[in-house]
């Protein structure tokens, strides 16, 4: 039980930096290399990369308030506290901006797929540049999980 705090932040990271790995390079690009319909596929992948940003937001909040528990305000000067909080910052980005707006461009494409409409332009601007910001944030995942060393401290035992 002395470790519960830790071992929580360790599966909240991994749930976090796993789930997204997950999802953006196994999951999706399967569904687009296997159905057929590229429309379902895309909002098969929406629907997925929308419940990894909640997994992301919740265990951003734990690891962010964990963090500030265990080590105070020395917390402010450690990267791993600004790795955690760049990648909530681009989460919440993407949950409340670029996925609400390309889904509005979806929408406002019907019948048609928005790649064979008017909009197809700004969606893949749009696109790219949310692309980016998973990368981005894949890639301070990577960062998030090396430099999680306070996670795996254990107290010796007596």
């Amino acid at each position: 039980m002395k470790n519960l705090g830790n071992n929580i932040a360790g599966l909240a990271a991994t749930a976090w930096v796993g789930g997204q790995w997950a999802v953006g390079y196994l999951a999706v690009p399967v569904l687009f290399q296997t159905l057929p319909d590229k429309m379902l596929a895309g909002m098969l992948a929406g629907k997925m990369f929308h419940l990894i940003g909640y997994v992301g937001m919740v265990s951003a909040l734990y690891l962010l308030a964990y963090h500030l528990g265990k080590t105070g305000k020395v917390a402010l000067r450690q990267p791993v506290f600004w790795i955690i909080a760049a990648m909530l910052v681009i989460t919440l980005v993407d949950q409340f901006w670029f996925q609400p707006v390309m889904a509005d461009l979806k929408a406002q494409a019907l019948p048609a797929d928005v790649m064979h409409s008017p909009y197809a332009g700004k969606f893949e601007r749009l696109h790219h540049i949310a692309t980016t910001s998973y990368v981005t944030q894949s890639i301070l995942g990577i960062a998030l999980i090396i430099k999680m060393k306070f996670i795996y401290k254990q107290t010796p035992r007596q």
